[in-house]
């Protein structure tokens, strides 16, 4: 007979957040990514066209690890129409060495939603300018949020722009977070007036058509994009990605065939120069080295990253006697 301890979204909320411990969890699977060390099969994607609806199956080994976190990735974009978020899931941990389920972690999302905004940190601490920074977040959801907090673990936000489609949206966003952040928050018109404020962007859309373009580009800028994980989207345009100066993702494999390389490649652009985030933390001389250089970090999500978050969370879970236990 064995057990399985259940975690609820507000269990999980109690035992992880934005913390160091949890970016150095997010951190520290980019280098065994690249090293190709990681077990980590090609997502699965389940769509539900007629619901505006996919499905994603992630999942990672990694060695040393004692779970091995096989997620299943909800994002219904209509939902909000209905008074419902657009991301849910849930994550099932699997024990390394036996293979016999550990945990269930109904977590809504919840750590999708922070591994997420972890990995912009990520991304930022390697390849955005340093001093005070103007931050510009294009949508106004929940990972909007997340990037621009986040980004505050390793830069210095003085204020920030957001534009998002609906502008009601992106002013109750500025309203909400400035208070929350305690930093001044504008809404702009359009995109190109948001990437011409800001010196750090994130990109946290489901768009099937370029949001950025190259000409939007300006010396020492930095672009975190999250939106795009699947073959029918893309938020940056390919001359926008082809002309960075450094140009890095979670993994190349996955770019190439979901992200913002995707279009690169298909336009029939040079796609060599593109670097992986885990050879980035390894050498951060492959990063950003001048103030004026413009970088792009596109991450469409792994497996890998799941299996980090999901790990501290069950183990701080366990740590905090949070959770319920059933027998199987």
């Amino acid at each position: 007979m064995a057990a399985i301890r259940v975690l609820t979204e507000s269990d999980l909320r109690k035992a992880v957040g934005l913390g160091q411990e949890e970016f150095d969890a997010i951190e520290s699977v980019y280098p065994i990514i690249s090293r190709g060390e990681a077990s980590m099969p090609p997502i699965m994607r389940i769509d539900v066209p007629e619901h505006n609806g996919e499905i994603d199956i992630k999942s990672a080994y990694l060695p040393g690890y004692a779970g091995i976190a096989v997620k299943m990735s909800a994002g219904f974009f209509d939902n909000p129409k209905k008074g419902l978020p657009s991301l849910g899931g849930l994550m099932v941990v699997l024990d390394s060495e036996t293979g016999i389920p550990q945990s269930a972690l109904f977590d809504n999302g919840f750590l999708t939603d922070l591994r997420t905004g972890l990995a912009g940190a990520v991304a930022a601490k390697h390849l955005a300018p340093r001093g005070e920074l103007t931050a510009g977040v294009v949508g106004a959801g929940v990972q909007a949020l997340l990037q621009l907090e986040s980004l505050a673990l390793v830069r210095d936000v003085a204020r920030a722009v957001v534009w998002a489609r609906r502008p009601e949206a992106a002013s109750k966003f500025a309203n909400d977070v400035a208070g929350s952040m305690g930093i001044p928050i504008e809404p702009v018109d359009d995109v190109a007036a948001l990437l011409a404020a800001a010196d750090v962007v994130a990109t946290t859309t489901p768009a099937t058509e370029p949001l950025l373009t190259a000409g939007m580009l300006h010396p020492g800028l930095h672009i975190t994009a999250v939106g795009s994980d699947a073959e029918s989207k893309q938020e940056l345009e390919a001359e926008a990605v082809a002309s960075a100066d450094v140009f890095v993702c979670d993994s190349i494999a996955q770019s190439t065939r979901l992200g913002e390389l995707r279009a690169v490649k298909e336009s029939g652009m040079d796609v060599a120069k593109a670097l992986e985030l885990g050879q980035v933390v390894s050498d951060p001389t492959l990063g950003r080295v001048s103030d004026d250089q413009v970088t792009i970090c596109d991450l469409t999500g792994t497996g890998a990253q799941d299996t980090a978050i999901a790990s501290l969370a069950v183990r701080r879970c366990q740590e905090l006697g949070l959770g319920t236990t059933i027998e199987t």
